[in-house]
């Protein structure tokens, strides 16, 4: 006789199921939705931010890091899984790359500004810290043992 709870997984959501997760976990429409759905908004707030952080700055700056930090944890504790960061990590960096590379001429479309290489370093270092980081305790995921 333990008295301790039994795990149960979460209903609903999509970090509720109790199989695999990551690359083993077998993807469902759901899944895959809600990947792209992280990528388009990861191109987003890539745009939004090389324009914020260059109008602004350095208020721009920080305001553009903490979407980025948002949106990369948001992804991450949506999913339940480390590509649920990395897939609007994919999207923010390919919109930069697009959006700050330089030109056939040679020069820059915003300019060669501190400001860009803090946003590029900054949003990168953030994208690596939210995939990986370790998971977020699950509510009532106790250690068995009854209170006393």
């Amino acid at each position: 006789m333990s008295g301790g709870k039994q795990r149960t997984p979460r209903p609903g959501g999509l970090s509720g199921s109790a199989g695999p997760t990551g690359l083993a976990a077998p993807p469902s429409p759901g899944r895959i939705a809600a990947y792209v759905g992280l990528l388009v908004l990861g191109a987003l707030v890539g745009i939004a931010g090389a324009l914020v952080q260059a109008a602004w700055f350095p208020g721009g700056l920080l305001l553009a890091l903490i979407a980025c930090a948002g949106l990369f944890h948001g992804g991450r504790c949506l999913v339940g899984t480390q590509l649920g960061a990395l897939a609007p990590a994919a999207g923010w960096l390919i919109s930069i790359v697009l959006l700050l590379g330089g030109r056939p001429e040679g020069d820059y479309i915003f300019g060669d500004e501190l400001g860009l290489t803090l946003f590029m370093l900054g949003g990168m270092a953030i994208a690596v810290i939210c995939a990986t980081m370790s998971r977020a305790p699950q509510p009532g995921a106790g250690s068995g043992r009854s209170g006393k």
